[in-house]
């Protein structure tokens, strides 16, 4: 007996519409961490490279900068410029230690994420009118310099070249400033408390438009993404500044759109209230003032609160 019946055989069961809608989102927010895991160097440092970042880059003669190049520990090399403060010149490296062995200040700036050197110049500028002989050197992977940029590999380099000026050129402690801006300020602001933990406090810590850590400052932008938990370079600032005791003061504009102004409260707030020779704290508002529209001339608000402040911390 030949049996016909044939079993239906039932259509695949479809996934209800609601499900694969509401999955697209999820895989794209996923796909969003994994970039951000991936690139996010890219999206912190963006350097400007150059086979050779030249004096006239900034404006100034041959003669008003020398090249000074600092081995870090990894062999890499930083090349930035000496800056002689007033109308003082310096064409070579002789001059370059004698112009170090007098008994004016001596700044190292850390600049922001973008850019190289050559376009520091109004800030090289303020500190010679302000009678401070100024280093200023790129990081790695910016200007004229080879490697990658990283947290650790940057401030590893901030302390060589520390060393180089206090070790090689026997600068004094007390004699150095160390300024960062923005980004820099995470540098500057490290850099110090390594200095005064290790018992070299420098004459003071200058920051201007400088976040309490890297963290703080990506989740304002991206407060969709767990950053805290993403994020490779830190430079947890309010961490380590209770531990700068040097005079400090910190600059900020309060329309800062990149680093919140608040941001640069709260480092403050972690900061001692006054150094360990008494001087205290200073914090100045640069009312309606941005993140890339400070100016930094000598007669400015800017200009003025940097040149009391020098004054005020001056042997």
């Amino acid at each position: 007996m030949t049996n016909n019946d044939t079993t239906p055989v039932k259509p695949p069961r479809r996934r209800p519409w609601w499900r694969s809608h509401w999955l697209m989102p999820v895989r794209i927010y996923l796909v969003l961490l994994v970039m951000l895991a991936v690139f996010q160097r890219s999206l912190i440092y963006h350097p400007h490279q150059v086979e050779a970042v030249r004096p006239i880059d900034g404006g100034f003669a041959d003669s008003q900068v020398h090249e000074v190049t600092v081995t870090a520990d990894d062999g890499t090399a930083l090349h930035g410029w000496y800056h002689p403060a007033g109308a003082r010149s310096c064409v070579n490296d002789a001059e370059y230690s004698e112009h170090l062995q007098s008994d004016r200040p001596v700044v190292i700036v850390f600049c922001g994420n973008a850019g190289h050197r050559g376009h520091r110049d109004d800030v090289l500028r303020l500190f010679s009118a302000l009678d401070v002989d100024t280093l200023i050197f790129d990081y790695r992977g910016y200007g004229d310099n080879e490697g990658l940029p990283s947290e650790s590999a940057i401030l590893a380099d901030s302390r060589a070249i520390w060393r180089h000026v206090t070790d090689e050129q026997q600068v004094a402690p007390e004699r150095m400033i160390i300024f960062g801006e923005s980004l820099g300020g995470g540098v500057a602001t490290q850099l110090a408390a390594h200095a005064c933990r290790s018992g070299e406090t420098p004459r003071a810590l200058v920051l201007q438009a400088t976040f309490s850590s890297l963290v703080d400052a990506a989740g304002y932008h991206y407060p969709w993404l767990p950053v805290r938990w993403l994020l490779l370079d830190r430079f947890d600032s309010q961490a380590v500044v209770p531990e700068v005791n040097c005079p400090l003061l910190h600059l900020h504009g309060t329309a800062d759109e990149v680093v919140p102004f608040e941001l640069g409260q709260q480092l403050f707030a972690r900061a001692p209230r006054a150094s360990h020779s008494g001087v205290p704290k200073q914090f100045v508002e640069l009312p309606n003032i941005g993140h890339n529209n400070i100016d930094r001339s000598e007669f400015s608000e800017y200009g003025r609160a940097l040149s009391d402040f020098l004054k005020q911390i001056s042997p």
